[in-house]
């Protein structure tokens, strides 16, 4: 699993909610239960810190990384689509956003891309990308970050045919791959769910191994922030996958949440303080988790 990457779940499930701040030394601490060495940890933490997601601070002769704004924004839109568990209902209008941005600046277009396709924007045509879910405020943030106002121009409108909305969805987005990846994870953690549940009950399960595993699930969950557009239920195939998979992943989230919580706290403290507010926090009772 790549350092930076494991950082990035490490700040959006834990480090967050214990005020976005960690020294080093605990961040290497946590990160050598998965096999990251020292050197790894620290060149992936200062490669964000050069790209804006960490912020460096020296106290002492400690070194501490927290959230920037802009990464503290990143890790709170994550959550609120990793922990809802169910698709918002649909108002009937697609977002539309086409752009003619020039070659010179084509790097400015690679990153829009990768943004808007974060974002659960999918492509109908070329340079032409639409979605169902409310991103205005994504997109106009987007537009303000690249400062490409003069390339671009964003729509919000109902098809009126000759098709049905599913055809957009078609063309848009392969929703059988998406499928068969919910598939995969659902088979494998399935599996692994009853086998933990089971060793948990069992008192053979210990905190850091329900951290690793807590980590790992969260870890490969995210990286359907990729792939699923987070379409509405009204757009989805009958035999969609992507609720089994977020129950599945709700539940087993929850198995793990209360042990995994206290390995981290048990190294997290070594160089932190932990406040009352962040004995408050209950990571079953996670606020981004639907019924």
């Amino acid at each position: 699993m790549n350092t930076r990457s494991m950082i990035f779940t490490l700040y959006g499930d834990y480090i967050s909610h214990y005020g976005s701040k960690i020294w080093i030394g605990s961040l290497i601490r946590l990160l050598n239960e998965f096999g990251h060495n020292d050197q790894s940890v620290r060149a992936a933490i200062s490669r964000m810190n050069k790209q804006g997601w960490v912020q460096a601070d020296k106290i002492g002769n400690k070194s501490y990384y927290s959230l920037t704004p802009r990464g503290q924004k990143r890790i709170e839109e994550a959550a609120k689509r990793i922990f809802k568990l169910k698709p918002e209902q649909w108002d009937g209008k697609w977002r539309m956003l086409m752009y003619t941005i020039p070659e010179e600046i084509r790097n400015v277009r690679d990153e829009l891309r990768k943004e808007l396709v974060w974002s659960g924007f999918g492509t109908m045509s070329n340079s032409c990308w639409i979605s169902a879910n409310n991103l205005e405020k994504q997109v106009y943030d987007l537009i303000d970050k690249y400062e490409i106002s003069s390339y671009v121009d964003f729509f919000i409108a109902e098809y009126s045919g000759p098709h049905e909305n599913l055809r957009l969805v078609e063309k848009s987005w392969d929703l059988q791959d998406i499928n068969a990846k919910y598939q995969e994870f659902i088979t494998e953690y399935s599996q692994k769910y009853i086998i933990d549940k089971n060793k948990i009950a069992k008192g053979n399960m210990t905190d850091a191994e329900c951290f690793v595993e807590r980590t790992k699930l969260v870890h490969e969950y995210r990286k359907f922030l990729f792939v699923d557009p987070g379409l509405p239920e009204e757009l989805l195939p009958s035999q969609w996958l992507g609720n089994h998979a977020a129950s599945l992943f709700g539940e087993y989230y929850k198995e793990l949440a209360k042990p995994a919580s206290r390995f981290f706290e048990s190294v997290f403290k070594d160089g932190n303080e932990i406040t009352d507010k962040d004995h408050d926090y209950n990571a079953m009772d996670h606020p981004y988790i639907i019924e």
